[in-house]
This record gives structure tokens, sequence and C-alpha cells, in this order.
């Protein structure tokens, strides 16, 4: 049995995607940030980065999006979430992490610029900046990176729930989403997939 460890409305969503879409038997468990508990002792101990996701599996425990993404696809491999040819795998693995290390960065310096300065000032000003730097990385996935309809072209991957994750943070990232039409249309191709609703009215609900 799997254990999903996630908190709502947060990056989470990705991995809760690909359990649904892989039709993993899994428990979510639903942390409370605004309580703390994820710098709580016993939290820690699963997971010392003190951050969601985090999945227990019958190994260990894993952390990271593009691991768990990853070990989804590769556990549940008639469900092909991923691609199997080894060049294709790894242009799926380049944009799964273009998002965990560059997108997601760009958006958390919104609210969470006290991770790179504890300067107030540089704080603000590094939020002023969100909106745009959050635009030229969502322009740089959709003139080099969509093949569309999906993010590998025919084939559904798991990288599709991370994009959507990301993306669902643009609005609040002040950002203009009628400069990004195709990653408009691959959001409400998404939810229109069952196991992708089922997970966002689970994760976020």
């Amino acid at each position: 049995m799997l254990t999903l460890y996630y908190s709502p409305h947060s990056c989470s969503l990705a991995t809760y995607i690909a359990l649904e879409e892989a039709g993993a038997k899994f428990e979510a468990y639903r942390m409370n940030f605004a309580a703390g508990e994820q710098m709580s002792d016993k939290y820690k101990a699963i997971n010392p980065k003190a951050r969601v996701p985090a999945l227990a599996t019958p190994q260990g425990v894993l952390t990271e999006n593009v691991a768990l993404l990853t070990y989804i696809a590769q556990n549940h491999p008639d469900k092909n979430l991923a691609p199997k040819d080894l060049f294709a795998f790894a242009q799926m693995q380049a944009f799964n992490a273009y998002l965990s290390s560059t997108v997601h960065v760009a958006h958390s310096h919104k609210g969470r610029g006290y991770r790179w300065t504890d300067d107030q000032a540089a704080q603000d000003s590094m939020k002023l900046k969100v909106a745009q730097n959050v635009l030229d990385c969502f322009t740089t996935i959709e003139n080099e990176y969509f093949k569309g309809p999906w993010v590998m072209g025919e084939q559904f991957t798991v990288a599709d729930a991370y994009l959507l994750t990301i993306s669902n943070w643009l609005e609040s990232d002040s950002v203009d989403i009628t400069k990004l039409p195709k990653t408009m249309a691959h959001r409400k191709a998404m939810m229109a997939r069952p196991a992708v609703a089922r997970a966002v009215a689970a994760h976020n609900g």
C-alpha cells in the first residue's frame, strides 16, 4: 500500500493525479500546513525536508515530484504514463525538471522570498518580477515543449499532471493567460479526464 502525504493547492497535486491515472491503490494523508504539521517531529521522520509530496512505499519514502512521477509511471507500465523510448523518456524528464527547478521557483518568489533573503525590500522586489518571470517560463513551454495535444504529443504522460499543477497557479501569479492558448487548452483537456477531475476534487477539496 502507498500513502501520499499532501497539502491542498500545492505541487503534490501532480503526484495525486498520477496515482489516480495509474489506478494505484493508495491512502492520502492531508497535511495541515496552517497548523505547522509539516514541521512536526512525526512528519520530519517521514520527510526531513518538511514539504510535500512524500510517498510512503513498501521500500521506503520517496520525495520530489520528478521522482514520484517516474516511480508511479514505471510501477504501472500497462498505463503508458511515460515514454518507453529512452530519448523520449529523457525529454519528459527534462520537462519535469524544468517545472521543478525553474518554473516552481519563479512562482515561489511571490510568497516564499524569505527562502532567499531576509531583507524585506528584496522580498518585495522579487514579488514584482513573478508575473513576468512565470509568463516567460510558460512562453518557453508553449514555444519549445508542447508537441500537442499533450506535452509529449499523442501520448498522455505524468508530465501532463505536473504541467496542470503548475499552470493552475497562473492566475494567482497575475499572469495574462490569454497569451498562453496552448496551456489553457491543455488545462481544459486535462480537466475532462475523469481521473484528473477526481484527483483535483480530492486534493483541493
